[in-house]
């Protein structure tokens, strides 16, 4: 069997066009030719489940799409129940997908997990975790079996449900909650994160609500004054904060690129290379180049936005960042890319988009939701989508939006056709 070059400790992914390494990538092309050969496709599937193809565990996403491949080609959920059995990491991954299964309506999936409450070795984090994702009617009546197993555990439970409902007490695991801050306006966050006195984790609630706002200048001035304690790191929130503001902070991260602090300093030179000056698109462009030669996949994300500022004049990098959308096998960053691509030179990626309504990441389905072509299998795929009680919130709103938009300007079309106006 051929491979590409990208390997992940013992792992080596297969050729990114071949069906094998378009499912290990969770691409939306592995998930179309999937459909046309069930068959073929099974053992790639479960080898999915089983043995972890994501190269950042923390953001790539894969059990959605697994699940739907489980769901859409028809396959016996059978083998990701035995998997149940294995040791923490393939557990770990065949709760999640059969979470979703069940969801889907598969009785054998939810039973499989229910059983597992009764008898499995990792029960209470699998009622936690079906508890959060499940109807109450689904796991409640497992309180009996909860409460008969919970004394031999050694390792109690972190979260409230299901054990308040089950009147099992968690000692030394109640906080009380912080006041949300989201009701203060801009001027009051900033005081409180300029007032010496200030706790830490208000602080830090101050500047989560103020990175979900638009920009607040004022909150330049204040940045340095933003570091923890022993002066080493930012606080948390603070650069998510700081990216809000965008260009409004290039004039002061010139001075926090030189500042002796080492968190300020490179928060400054971050700053800076989200804003670059026309003198630094050659470089950009070659450190792109130099990233794709060390087959580098964490990382160029950041290389391909700043780029995308470009727009048009980066054309250059266009070939290396249509090869990283095909071969990465960090998913999450395959969105990025995409958006790059688009900023740079949107001609020929209706084919990327349709395909990205497969992916298996949310980014890249909102990416094709609002930019696939408007032709009748994409409007098939858009509205499964939208229907699909497995797919997250925000992709069923934004399918749902783009469906109705559809709608509307169909009949406005219907409507200028029958007075003879000459609409857009």
């Amino acid at each position: 069997m051929s491979h590409d070059d990208e390997t992940s400790g013992t792992l080596s992914y297969a050729s990114h066009d071949r069906l094998e390494g378009l499912l290990q990538r969770g691409r939306g092309l592995g998930a179309i030719r999937a459909g046309q050969d069930p068959y073929g496709a099974a053992a790639f599937v479960y080898d999915g489940i089983r043995r972890d193809w994501k190269w950042d565990g923390q953001t790539d996403s894969r059990d959605l799409y697994q699940a739907r491949l489980i769901r859409d080609l028809e396959l016996s959920p059978t083998p990701v129940v035995d998997q149940l059995a294995g040791g923490e990491e393939e557990w770990s991954r065949a709760v999640d997908v059969l979470e979703l299964l069940a969801v889907a309506g598969s009785e054998e999936a939810r039973e499989g997990l229910r059983a597992y409450v009764r008898e499995g070795e990792r029960w209470a984090r699998v009622l936690e975790s079906v508890a959060d994702r499940w109807p109450a009617e689904w796991w409640e009546d497992l309180g009996d079996v909860a409460r008969a197993r919970i004394g031999a555990e050694e390792e109690l439970p972190w979260s409230f449900e299901p054990w308040s409902r089950f009147g099992i007490e968690v000692p030394g695991r109640r906080f009380p909650p912080r006041p949300s801050l989201g009701e203060l306006g801009d001027e009051e966050l900033l005081a409180l994160l300029a007032a010496g006195g200030t706790e830490f984790n208000t602080k830090i609630d101050a500047l989560r609500a103020l990175a979900g706002r638009e920009p607040a200048e004022a909150l330049v001035p204040l940045v340095p004054l933003l570091g923890t304690a022993d002066g080493r790191r930012p606080l948390p929130l603070l650069r998510r904060a700081v990216g809000r503001l965008g260009a409004l902070a290039v004039p002061a991260a010139r001075g926090w690129a030189v500042d002796e602090r080492e968190w300020l300093a490179r928060l400054g030179t971050d700053v800076l290379a989200d804003h670059p000056g026309p003198e630094a698109l050659p470089g950009l462009v070659a450190e792109l180049a130099d990233q794709w030669e060390a087959r580098a996949w964490c990382g160029p994300d950041e290389t391909a936005k700043r780029l995308a500022r470009f727009g048009a004049e980066a054309a250059g990098a266009v070939p290396l960042l249509r090869a990283y959308w095909l071969h990465t096998p960090h998913s999450y960053e395959r969105a990025d890319y995409l958006h790059a691509l688009a900023a740079i030179d949107p001609t020929g990626l209706d084919d990327a988009y349709t395909e990205s309504l497969w992916d298996c990441e949310e980014r890249a389905r909102l990416l094709g939701i609002a930019s696939a072509p408007h032709r009748p299998h994409v409007v098939e795929r858009i509205a499964v989508l939208r229907d699909d009680p497995m797919e997250t919130s925000e992709v069923r709103a934004a399918a749902g939006a783009r469906l109705a938009g559809a709608g509307a300007r169909l009949a406005g079309a219907v409507a200028g056709a029958a007075t003879g106006s000459d609409l857009p």
